[in-house]
């Protein structure tokens, strides 16, 4: 088997694009996510034209993955943690090449989480946090109550990863177990309400009650990377000048809210200004 997988890869081993391949064994690795692959196959290349590519082979009985991902998409997805599996892979996969360690100076950068990664990616989850309470209150609030719930479980979720990001881990596949040793009270909270024996309308409720006070507490943490790229120097922003910012973009779908969530703390003024059509004002945002 080791010898049929290495003809997938070793021709790749020789391509100066080829930063560092490992090999993820299901069997061996059993709370990795494969997607129901027996073995996946993660290159990293240096080729900005190649994002990440997938092929899919079958040796025998075992079904085989094949992902070629280039280090900027591998570095964009670690910050945004849309692809936790790919943490798993990179910190337990087994290295079978490793160009100049570089594969070992990414391990030893997820390990030790540097600050502006860490305060990017807590934004990231608060606005993820915000977006999810906000909707699931809205659909509370007209009664429709499966939804909301499953809205306010999300927002306990990115309220989970936020706390494992807040004390520099990176948030594994296995994240309440990581908040039951890191933050016990938001763990007792999810227990509770996994058990729990009251109607929905009131497990909502204490959902609600719950991610209003974990939003009041987070507010300065989780706004603190966006908030780092503005000074509060009394200059004036156009909602279009915060968006245009090109570090706000893996959050700027709820950057908003976020604007909003922040006028409503009294970390940010809003001011009117008259346009030439009579009675239509123009707001503008001031950092405090």
């Amino acid at each position: 088997m080791d010898m049929l997988l290495r003809q997938l890869y070793q021709d790749r081993a020789s391509d100066e694009n080829t930063l560092a391949i490992l090999i993820i064994e299901k069997e061996l690795l059993p709370l990795s996510i494969t997607d129901g692959f027996n073995v996946v196959i993660l290159l990293i290349n240096s080729d900005k034209n190649i994002s990440w590519e997938i092929k899919h082979y079958k040796i025998g009985e075992k079904r085989v993955a094949f992902h070629s991902l280039s280090q900027a998409m591998m570095h964009q997805t670690l910050i945004v943690g849309n692809h936790r599996r790919l943490v798993d892979w990179l910190v337990n996969g087994k290295i079978v090449f490793d160009r100049n360690e570089y594969l070992k100076d990414v391990k030893e950068r997820i390990e030790s989480f540097p600050p502006g990664d860490r305060s990017k990616k807590m934004t990231i989850q608060f606005t993820k946090m915000l977006r999810r309470f906000e909707e699931g209150k809205t659909l509370f609030q007209n009664g429709h109550y499966f939804d909301a719930f499953s809205n306010m479980m999300h927002a306990l979720h990115h309220l989970a990863r936020l706390s494992v990001i807040q004390h520099g881990y990176y948030p594994e596949v296995t994240v309440w177990e990581q908040v039951k040793h890191i933050e016990p009270p938001t763990y007792k909270l999810y227990q509770e309400l996994l058990k729990s024996e009251e109607t929905l309308e009131k497990r909502i409720e204490l959902l609600i009650l719950a991610t209003e006070l974990a939003i009041h507490s987070k507010t300065i943490i989780g706004s603190q990377h966006f908030l780092s790229l503005v000074e509060a120097n009394g200059d004036l922003y156009l909602i279009a000048d915060l968006m245009a910012i090109s570090e706000t973009e893996d959050y700027r779908v709820d950057l908003e809210l976020l604007v909003r969530h922040l006028v409503e703390k009294g970390a940010v003024t809003c001011y009117k200004e008259e346009t030439k059509a009579e009675g239509i004002m123009k707001t503008y945002y001031q950092f405090n």
